[in-house]
């Protein structure tokens, strides 16, 4: 949706804060109890383009590579995908995004960014740069892809090589005859520690010894899977990703991994030289990319004004499905926490949408 800048505070019941998976399903949903889109409520995301973090990702990521890609409510992604799975996850996905919210007409107003949000009694101001917002409650929907992790590591500042995040990378091909060192222990480190390796040289390292997943992963261990961060959260510890509770599955492609030789995993580096890294043992390894795939970290700066967060940075949640911020009952973070996956996300919009109602009377 195209629209002149806000120049006064717009009053409306609710503000959603991203247009991925999590938005979308909070969007669908109040429509869906009543709330008209443009008028009720608003959605406000700061890509250029439909599609959330999926129009940034990696070319080679294609629709047989992606772990899966769930269906939004109401509309399934199998209508507007087809059956070739060579086709880019950049470009089936955000196409998807696109039809999905002009199927509800979802009045989506890009690019906003938000700046910050800030309490103002009975309401929450909610300034971007589209101009201001004035809501009764929101759902912050901003996932994590603005908010890439690198842990720090003495010398870093020294490396002379290149340093890069997983969302930097694009193509294994850019890595040729360079000795590149993967660092992660996540499913995005694996799938780019098989890429490039396929054309130079690769190190692998990780901080703890990964974890293999044999057989396979069903319902029941999903669920179990999401209890325990779920159980996190709740408490107000920061969460953990799925992924560290769930193990990484030994597919085809691990398999053959293991067969070249390239899942021979090292112990994490203790610093940074000037060439490449050196362990507490003192033995030295010379690179010239060091590549993090250390994941993201929830891009909620611009709620700092709310004081949310506990002493140790986590953000005690409460509600059904561990959406409601139990500090500000009128905040609800989805995308976050056990609803960071595309099918939690769907869900999370979903209970999202019907309490922060309920908690403001606008439903029984």
């Amino acid at each position: 949706m195209t629209e002149p800048t806000v120049r006064s505070a717009l009053k409306l019941d609710i503000v959603i804060i991203g247009a991925g998976q999590a938005g979308l399903s909070a969007a669908y949903h109040l429509k869906k109890l009543g709330l008209a889109p443009g008028r009720d409520f608003i959605v406000l995301d700061q890509a250029p383009h439909p599609g959330g973090a999926w129009q940034y990702r990696w070319p080679s990521l294609t629709l047989s590579t992606v772990n899966r890609v769930h269906d939004l409510p109401g509309l399934g992604f199998a209508d507007f995908a087809g059956t070739d799975d060579s086709v880019k996850a950049s470009v089936a996905v955000p196409h998807y995004f696109a039809a999905y919210e002009e199927h509800f007409d979802l009045k989506v107003l890009r690019p906003a960014s938000v700046n910050l949000v800030c309490d103002r009694g009975e309401r929450l101001r909610i300034e971007s740069d589209r101009g201001l917002f004035s809501a009764r409650g929101i759902i912050n929907a901003t996932g994590t892809w603005e908010n890439p992790y690198i842990p720090h590591y003495p010398g870093a500042e020294t490396f002379a090589g290149r340093t890069l995040h997983t969302r930097d990378f694009r193509i294994a091909d850019d890595f040729a005859g360079q000795h590149v060192l993967i660092v992660g222990g996540g499913i995005s480190a694996i799938q780019l520690l098989d890429q490039i390796s396929q054309v130079t040289r690769t190190t692998w390292v990780t901080r703890t010894p990964p974890r293999w997943r044999d057989g396979p992963f069903d319902e029941e261990a999903g669920r179990r899977a999401v209890a325990m961060v779920e159980e996190r959260v709740r408490a107000g510890l920061p969460p953990h990703a799925v992924v560290s509770v769930t193990g990484l599955p030994v597919s085809p492609a691990i398999v053959a991994m293991r067969e070249r030789g390239v899942l021979n995993r090292k112990p994490m580096f203790s610093q940074i030289t000037p060439k490449g890294v050196r362990w507490d043992d003192g033995a030295e390894l010379d690179v010239d990319v060091i590549l993090w795939c250390t994941g993201f970290r929830s891009a909620l700066d611009h709620l700092a004004p709310l004081q949310l967060r506990e002493d140790n940075g986590g953000i005690t949640m409460t509600g059904r499905l561990a959406t409601q911020v139990a500090k500000d009952p009128r905040v609800h973070l989805v995308g976050y926490g056990p609803s960071a996956s595309t099918v939690g996300a769907n869900r999370a919009g979903a209970a999202a949408a019907r309490e922060l109602l309920t908690f403001l009377g606008l439903v029984q």
